[in-house]
């Protein structure tokens, strides 16, 4: 509603909201609950709660300054982020941080974990389950999905930030819909266990294992890294995204980010957490990671 196609910019709004969820909705809100809970108990989601709240004033501000500060790379395209924040916002004193972040960010914001948690799924439950790999010497089953998924994710990443930004605003919509159904109807066969452990995961957030353990700031940490991984609030790569919005309006912009923290973490890590400890597979096995969530 709100796009002028006019404004400076290569994605629209939506692409531009599409884009950044594309990296967290998805292994970030499922594996990441699930090693929270696996390594914090129920409590680590509450921290995971309070996280992306402030989460999202971080995305708020991040963004608008994408915005507000955009600078042209070699082709001539204005682009957002960090590295354009600090040299067209702070001067060139600051130079140094800016490729400080870029050499960071060629290692930081790599798919690493995604691909390590979608190998582990095709292999538990595909691979060795039809004999196509050994349990104990699954590497190469493992290399072929990776070589795999780089050639897909290639294919679109070589088209630039509007190729991105057209396939993440056809394939997010449809990720979160099939997700989001999938899990209510998990949490209707569960649904009256749902009060007892929306309050277990309060109380666990202040006793249980974590004061048992007194390592009640170490389940703060695990609750807010895990938020960082799920909404990447203030990690820097939203920015990127939302700098090459289509847009003149800083403030609309952040608005638009702050939407973020409440889809990917308020909302679907909130049901992951919920599918986990309903059916109670969190207990009674002792699967990690992703597999936990299947």
């Amino acid at each position: 509603k709100y796009d002028n196609p006019d404004d400076p910019g290569d994605i629209n709004h939506f692409e531009a909201l599409s884009t950044a969820l594309a990296s967290t909705v998805g292994m970030g809100n499922i594996s990441g609950v699930a090693v929270a809970i696996f390594m914090g108990g129920p409590g680590a989601l509450f921290w995971m709660w309070m996280s992306a709240i402030v989460g999202m004033a971080t995305k708020y501000f991040t963004c608008t300054l994408s915005i507000m500060y955009r600078g042209k790379d070699t082709q001539g395209k204005l682009q957002g982020g960090p590295m354009y924040v600090i040299r067209e916002g702070l001067g060139k004193k600051w130079m140094p941080l800016a490729y400080l972040f870029a050499l960071a960010g060629l290692f930081g914001p790599l798919p690493i974990f995604q691909t390590n948690q979608l190998v582990q799924i095709l292999r538990d439950f595909i691979y060795i389950p039809n004999g196509w790999v050994e349990a104990d010497a699954a590497f190469t089953g493992n290399l072929i999905t990776g070589i795999a998924l780089v050639g897909l994710v290639s294919l679109v990443i070589f088209g630039g930030i509007t190729k991105i930004g057209k396939v993440a605003s056809k394939l997010v919509p449809s990720m979160v819909v099939i997700y989001v159904v999938s899990v209510l109807f998990i949490l209707a066969v569960h649904i009256g266990d749902i009060p007892y452990y929306l309050g277990l995961i309060v109380t666990d957030a202040f006793t249980g294992k974590a004061v048992m353990g007194g390592a009640i700031g170490q389940l703060i940490i695990i609750g807010v890294q895990r938020a960082a991984f799920s909404n990447e609030a203030g990690i820097g790569t939203e920015s990127l995204a939302h700098g090459a919005s289509k847009t003149k309006e800083p403030v609309r912009e952040g608005l638009v980010a702050m939407m973020e923290p409440a889809i990917d973490t308020l909302l679907v890590c909130t049901m992951t957490a919920l599918a986990i400890l309903v059916t109670g597979v969190w207990q009674s096995t002792e699967a990690n990671g992703v597999t936990l969530t299947l």
